[in-house]
């Protein structure tokens, strides 16, 4: 062998050596300046790709800062997409990727949890919209959302999707939601926070959330698809996770499929911590079919207190949406929203973080 086979087969044994620990010791230390921030906007998602001009874009949500944060993000938030040179960031700020279009739009009046993904040469972009009545919240009008307003628009949610040749647009959106809620059912309410996983063959299992009204836990669901633009079907009537013993329940889920396995594997939230020992912390699990998951052991899959590479810790009022970096089907890097602040009605800031996975 050559001495830069001899490299790379070394790079290619620690790599797979790296990918059978659990996924949380193989998180590093990230810098601080990672993922994307803007000023004047709250920033929550966070799903990044590598493009054909060899550059990282990462699709997240914005809504503006002088709102407050959870009284409108089902109202304001819109898709945005930011570029770097690195997968890691800073990312920085290029377009609104789906700006307002409609009350008569399904997705009209709000996009948000983009999740990017590819299938030959095309670029798929999952999503979730709503539609509501009523003029638009506006922090300089004086103008917030209602207590009805945010119902509806939470009730109206749906999973979208847009396809296109290019990372950069235009962008196909499909007319219609992909999945509906099921009247009666456990998912009766809306279904939001997409997690697919597109199959070399261009299947698609899909993960999604949903309950049964306003008042009910968020549990997870699963669907699956022949090709991305064909019906998505469930694939389970009931909730793939449920922990009525401890009543736990879990959401944001990522799912993607690691080279050399047959299954499947995932990371959530962890709603209560009764899982992983850290409320709001993540957990991973497994499945060979999509439906019977097992949560591994030990179940925890990243944590709210995040190392720098300073040397220095922070730990965070919430982590969420994980979302990964998978190239040639290793993970590569992890992608989370973080906010600071007492509740997350009291947030006062958010941003994407990036951390970089050995």
């Amino acid at each position: 062998m050559t001495r830069r086979e001899l490299i790379l087969a070394s790079a290619a044994a620690l790599s797979a050596s790296a990918a059978e620990r659990p996924f949380a010791s193989r998180l590093l230390a990230t810098r601080k300046e990672s993922g994307f921030h803007m000023d004047g906007y709250w920033i929550w998602c966070g799903s990044a790709i590598r493009g054909g001009d060899g550059r990282y874009h990462l699709f997240a949500s914005r809504w503006p800062a002088r709102l407050p944060f959870a009284l409108h993000w089902t109202t304001n938030s819109e898709i945005v997409r930011a570029v770097s040179d690195r997968p890691e960031g800073p990312f920085e700020f290029k377009e609104v990727v789906f700006p307002a279009r409609g009350e008569q739009f399904w997705d009209g009046r709000m996009t948000h949890n983009p999740t990017i993904h590819r299938w030959g040469d095309r670029y798929l972009l999952y999503y979730i919209g709503t539609t509501y009545k009523g003029a638009t919240p506006s922090a300089a009008e004086g103008r917030f959302a209602t207590k009805e307003m945010r119902l509806e628009a939470r009730a109206n949610q749906r999973i979208g999707l847009a396809v296109s040749k290019s990372v950069e647009g235009p962008w196909e959106r499909m007319p219609e939601p992909i999945l509906e809620p099921r009247t009666g059912k456990w998912d009766a309410l809306m279904t939001t926070n997409p997690a697919p996983c597109v199959n070399p063959d261009g299947s698609v299992l899909l993960i999604y959330k949903s309950s049964g009204s306003q008042t009910d836990l968020l549990r997870l669901g699963a669907a699956k698809a022949e090709r991305f633009d064909t019906p998505y079907r469930r694939i389970a009537d009931e909730p793939i996770f449920r922990f009525d013993k401890t009543g736990d329940h879990v959401e944001d889920a990522y799912i993607w499929r690691q080279k050399g396995e047959s299954g499947y594997r995932l990371i959530m939230k962890d709603m209560n911590g009764g899982i992983c020992g850290e409320k709001g912390g993540g957990i991973q699990a497994t499945s060979e079919d999509g439906v019977r998951w097992t949560v591994a052991s030990p179940p925890n899959a990243y944590s709210k207190t995040i190392r720098f590479t300073d040397g220095s810790t922070r730990t965070f009022s919430r982590v969420e949406r994980p979302q990964l970096l998978v190239e040639d089907g290793v993970p590569r890097c992890l992608y989370c929203a973080v906010g600071e602040g007492p509740a997350v009605g009291d947030l006062t800031s958010s941003r994407n973080i990036a951390i970089p996975i050995e």
